[in-house]
């Protein structure tokens, strides 16, 4: 029997814009994350980043956003984010999933980097928990974190 995956990640458009800047973390999480309508400018200004919705059963749930250097082996995740209503259900762990599934599988990719703010110990713990190793490096105030890729053969 084959699994379900739990999110899928789907392409921003006109028939789906709208619901996707309604979408919002906790009032104390709103430092947290930039707004989607924020990202999906970033992404349209910076023309690399790939901006996602997540969906979980038909539903969206949060957004993603990831680049990738080719040059630099660098894969990017910018944007996890769930809604309120939708979080603690697993859609953000399956989300960083498929997109450090995504980047894996690009050609070169050597490491994969995020950043948290520093008193989100749940994007902390999360992270930790898939491989992620703080650097050391402040960037924008948020702290980064590496995923390694072992060499492919």
């Amino acid at each position: 029997m084959e699994s379900k995956q739990l999110v899928e990640l789907r392409e921003i458009t006109m028939e789906n814009f709208r619901e996707c800047i309604g979408l919002s973390v906790a009032d104390h999480q709103q430092g947290f994350v930039a707004s989607n309508i924020y990202s999906l400018a970033e992404a349209k200004a910076d023309g690399v980043s790939n901006p996602l919705a997540i969906y979980a059963e038909g539903k969206m749930v949060g957004f993603t956003m990831y680049w990738f250097d080719p040059e630099s082996g660098t894969g990017c995740i910018d944007r996890l984010m769930v809604a309120a209503d939708h979080q603690r259900r697993g859609y953000g762990r399956a989300a960083m999933t498929e997109v450090i599934r995504r980047l894996k599988a690009m050609p070169g990719c050597r490491r994969i980097r995020t950043a948290f703010e520093p008193t989100n110990a749940v994007a902390e713990a999360l992270y930790e928990s898939l491989g992620f190793r703080k650097t050391g490096e402040v960037y924008e105030g948020e702290l980064v974190a590496v995923l390694e890729l072992p060499e492919k053969k």
